[in-house]
């Protein structure tokens, strides 16, 4: 018996529906499309890490050559060494564990720099410190001068978790400052502060997964419009040995300080200490804004064990729910990711839920002969807490760059508690090349914490950016500026050793010069090559004095004016040079020890303390005469800026406010907010304002 006929009415009607079905797929398919079109770039990376591993390059560095960055505990911080060590692992108040993974200089910052004083400073934790500093440096490795960001809707997203500093801090001059100093809101509120970002400004708490948790967010306010620039990132810095003691109490640590990330010598944890930012940008506004693209976050996701089989302990479906989340986001299927950078603990317990939720997700339905490979940076550095995850994501953008998956280190075999058969997933045990696939290269990372918060983060290579005619314009200036002589000699110092016997195009050299913060102390290299430029250079550096120009006859004009202190603009000299971005020390931050005393009541130095307050009475004059200085040498003026003159005008903003209100406060010893300065414009009015308080 045959299907009864349908009617043409009816006919109509599925075929309209299924048009429009068609339809509402194309549209939702066009969606997805445009949502990846104008994927999240990373365009900026500022970092710390052990073995000196100040910058993306350093810490690639380490990774590519298999270093092991681990150390003894650090004798500057006040640490009872000989009362700490102690063998047995159930003895109170003491660690079984010598090493970890240690930030050389972690007491130093540049507090004159951002204008803190050093009784502010010394008050500040020492996150907060060197977020400060690796923002700053982030910026300019994307090539953008920080100062160009105060009031736009910047954002500022970073992981912390509370390390104990300042508990015992008695030094004189720190009143009034403990309570900013350690408030973890600071840690992402004092960068924007700083820098006058109106954007949000968010400090987490995930525990161990905050940074990773931090770029997500980031990720997701970018998309949603609500900002158009990120810095996500973040920070940890042990202040107390209190974290070794406790997780000695739980037999939690690896004896020897080393984290051997799914291995079948596992033997516990190795904590560490890290700061890393991330400038992430829409696609489109880099490629507007001419940044350079290290690579694309194509998707991210974040969740929660629930109600698991422990509090701290890791849940394998949670775990197995995120990376499949992060998957959908980025609108890939797991045999599209190539490497993961594992959270790899190096625990018993850990790794090996870890392991099973990645054979789970990445290990099935990819060919047999392209395995996932899996990875740990904890390995080389240990586990670096609240920066452990962006700390994976630096690694990655640089070995999506470079074509090499590293090795992990300490593995001596895989995991015994782990069915390795159980999916296609192998342990990088060596260096590698990337994994030939004749697609984009693509990673993702992983990190979990003890708050029960998974996130997983997926990456992809830098699209290819089709190379620009070269030509060189017949002088190339390398601009030099810092905020004082001493910070200016210690740039061509730095820069001189990084280009010395280096394989730099010089006009790239000036092209990435040209997109760094202006201040007052300057110099400028004139030269028509390479050969001419660096030995300017090296004269440059064995008598830096500010005002001075090198070498070269052509430009010298605008270079001289610049030097001065004047406003030139260089761009006209690299048009059609098709210049780029290259990778340059940062600004050499003369960083002095801010830690407090231990043994008793310290002072601050009595410059500090002690400095002259504004005179009673007819001080107008006086206390006018002392700003004029001051604004000068903040505005880089030379003292042009005139007594009723608009000092807004004369291009204050919110970072050079810091810095006048830092040095007015240390002049006349009156507490003074941004308000105060903005209130009173003019060298007249906020003398008469100083006076009166």
């Amino acid at each position: 018996m045959g299907r009864p006929a349908m009617s043409s009415a009816t006919e109509a009607r599925l075929v309209k529906a299924l048009r429009a079905s068609l339809t509402e797929i194309e549209r939702l398919r066009g969606q997805v499309r445009g949502a990846h079109d104008d994927q999240v770039a990373i365009v900026g990376i500022g970092c710390r890490f052990p073995g000196g591993a100040d910058s993306a390059a350093g810490l690639w560095d380490v990774v590519a050559n298999g270093r092991d960055t681990i150390s003894g505990f650090p004798d500057d911080r006040g640490w009872d060494l000989d009362a700490l060590y102690h063998p047995d692992p159930d003895r109170p108040g003491t660690t079984y564990v010598r090493q970890g993974g240690f930030l050389p200089g972690a007491a130093d910052f540049d507090a004159g720099f951002f204008g803190i004083s050093r009784g502010e400073a010394v008050a500040m934790d020492p996150q907060q410190r060197l977020l400060l500093e690796v923002a700053w440096e982030a910026l300019e490795d994307a090539g953008i001068d920080p100062h160009t960001l105060a009031g736009s809707p910047t954002g500022v997203v970073v992981g912390h978790m509370a390390q104990e500093y300042g508990q015992d801090l008695v030094e004189v001059g720190t009143e009034g400052y403990r309570l900013t100093g350690t408030a973890g809101s600071l840690a992402s509120g004092r960068v924007a502060y700083a820098l006058g970002l109106e954007g949000p400004a968010l400090t987490l708490d995930t525990a161990c997964s905050s940074s990773l948790v931090a770029v997500h967010l980031a990720c997701r306010s970018l998309r949603a419009g609500e900002t158009d620039l990120v810095l996500a990132g973040g920070a940890t810095v042990m202040a107390t040995p209190r974290g070794f003691v406790d997780m000695a109490r739980q037999h939690g640590l690896a004896p020897d300080g080393r984290c051997k990330s799914f291995a079948a010598a596992a033997d516990g944890t190795a904590w560490a200490e890290g700061v890393g930012v991330l400038v992430l940008e829409r696609l489109a506004d880099a490629r507007r804004h001419g940044h350079d693209v290290l690579a694309l976050v194509r998707g991210s996701a974040v969740n929660q064990d629930g109600a698991s089989n422990g509090l701290t302990a890791p849940n394998g479906p949670a775990q197995q729910r995120v990376i499949r989340a992060a998957l959908a986001d980025a609108a890939l299927t797991p045999a599209d990711v190539d490497v993961v950078e594992a959270h790899g603990t190096g625990t018993a317990l850990g790794d090996p839920i870890e392991a099973q939720a990645l054979l789970a997700t990445y290990g099935q339905g990819r060919p047999a002969d392209r395995p996932l490979v899996l990875g740990s940076l904890k390995s080389n550095i240990g586990h670096t807490q609240a920066a452990a995850g962006v700390a994976g994501v630096i690694k990655m953008v640089a070995a999506m760059r470079y074509g090499v998956v590293p090795a992990t280190l300490h593995v001596d075999a895989p995991s015994p508690h782990v069915d390795w058969a159980a999916g296609a997933v192998r342990l990088a045990t060596g260096a590698q090349g990337w994994p030939v696939t004749g697609r984009p290269r693509r990673s993702a990372v992983s990190a979990f914490g003890i708050s029960g918060t998974n996130a997983h983060v997926v990456l992809e290579q830098a699209p290819v950016v089709d190379e620009l005619a070269r030509a060189a314009p017949p002088a190339v200036p390398w601009i030099l500026s810092a905020k004082t002589p001493r910070a200016l000699a210690a740039h061509a110092r730095r820069l001189l050793a990084a280009l010395d016997g280096a394989d730099a195009d010089p006009v790239d050299v000036g092209f990435t010069l040209l997109h760094r913060a202006r201040f007052a102390c300057r110099a400028v290299v004139l030269g028509s090559d390479a050969a001419e430029l660096l030995a300017g250079l090296r004269a440059l550096a064995a008598a830096p004095e500010p005002g001075t120009v090198v070498g070269g006859t052509g430009l010298r004009p605008q270079a001289e004016r610049f030097a001065a202190g004047g406003t030139v603009d260089w761009a006209p000299v690299f048009a059609g040079t098709g210049a780029r971005r290259t990778t340059l020390p940062p600004y050499p931050f003369d960083r002095q020890r801010h830690w407090p005393a231990h043994g008793g009541r310290t002072p601050l130095p009595e410059a500090v303390v002690a400095a002259p307050s504004a005179p009673a009475g007819d001080s107008v004059e006086t206390v006018r005469a002392a700003l004029g200085d001051v604004l000068g040498d903040v505005l880089g003026g030379h003292g042009t800026v005139g007594l009723d003159d608009d000092i807004t005008a004369h291009g204050l903003n919110s970072l050079s406010a810091v810095e006048l209100r830092g040095r007015l406060q240390a002049l006349t010893d009156v507490r003074i907010s941004l308000a105060d300065i903005f209130d009173h414009p003019t060298i007249r009015s906020l003398a008469r304002f100083l006076d009166e308080r």
